[in-house]
């Protein structure tokens, strides 16, 4: 494994005198879409602090049991939330988020897939794009923003709403490839991030630039941690350099510096 820089294992032992005092147990509560870049930089993390992570999945919206500010407010305990943008200010403006905390990690554009085997539709340009949706017997879509995004503005941008709107079918709470696999849709939109990990599906590629939806991914130190400085440790790794190159493999871009402009671009 490559050697981490100092400055990154500083920020990893939180300033203290030794990783192994700092040893710890740290809950993790994390939307879909940063899932599989966590889990890729998980192994550096816990060699490199002595911390472990309990890591809890969850939709960062949404009305299900699952949802992470749900679970928040059963008072289910977590040190981190890592989720997109919007939905992560929310909590802020709840007074969920201990001040000062926030992180911004990674933007996620929306893509496509289609069951692995079928033919692969070309989506170059709006028109590309319209003509495989007319043509497609059924579409999915996540129950998160990028899924909002694509049945509430993609199909009205595109003039199909009135065609697509019949066929196309919200998945909850599971990733929209899983079900795409199955072969219960011929097509399937949602983050690159969370479609590029699950198999069974062949992935054709993301939005055209027009009509592409990015999502914003950031994480925060709860107000009720028990452990906020291995917290924003874990932070300062997820947004280093270092991490930023497995984050990219995961299908991401590396966040701008200053938050997005407006809240659209980072609901989910």
């Amino acid at each position: 494994m490559r050697k981490i820089s100092f400055w990154l294992m500083a920020a990893l032992v939180g300033g203290s005198a030794s990783a192994g005092a700092l040893a710890q147990d740290l809950t993790v509560m994390i939307s879909g879409g940063f899932k599989a870049a966590l889990e890729q930089l998980r192994p550096v993390y816990e060699k490199q602090s002595g911390n472990h992570l309990i890591v809890i999945p969850g939709p960062s919206m949404g009305k299900t049991p699952q949802a992470i500010p749900n679970r928040l407010a059963r008072g289910e305990p977590a040190d981190v939330v890592i989720m997109v943008g919007d939905a992560l200010g929310h909590l802020e403006r709840a007074g969920r988020i201990a001040p000062g905390t926030r992180t911004e990690l990674a933007d996620s554009p929306t893509g496509i897939v289609v069951p692995k085997g079928a033919p692969v539709p070309v989506i170059k340009t709006d028109d590309d794009l319209r003509q495989m949706l007319l043509a497609a017997k059924s579409v999915a879509y996540s129950d998160s923003a990028s899924g909002r995004y694509v049945s509430h503005e993609l199909f009205r941008k595109l003039g199909i709403e009135k065609q697509v709107g019949t066929k196309a079918q919200m998945v909850e709470r599971i990733p929209v490839a899983s079900e795409v696999a199955k072969g219960k849709y011929a097509v399937g939109f949602q983050q690159v991030s969370e479609l590029l990990p699950v198999p069974g599906v062949t992935f054709v590629g993301e939005l055209p630039d027009d009509v592409q939806y990015i999502t914003r991914f950031a994480g925060a130190v709860t107000t009720r941690a028990a452990h906020p400085e291995e917290g924003k440790a874990l932070l300062a790794f997820l947004s280093s350099p270092d991490a930023q190159k497995t984050i990219h493999a995961t299908g991401m871009r590396s966040a701008e510096v200053k938050p997005p402009v407006t809240s659209a671009d980072t609901a989910q």
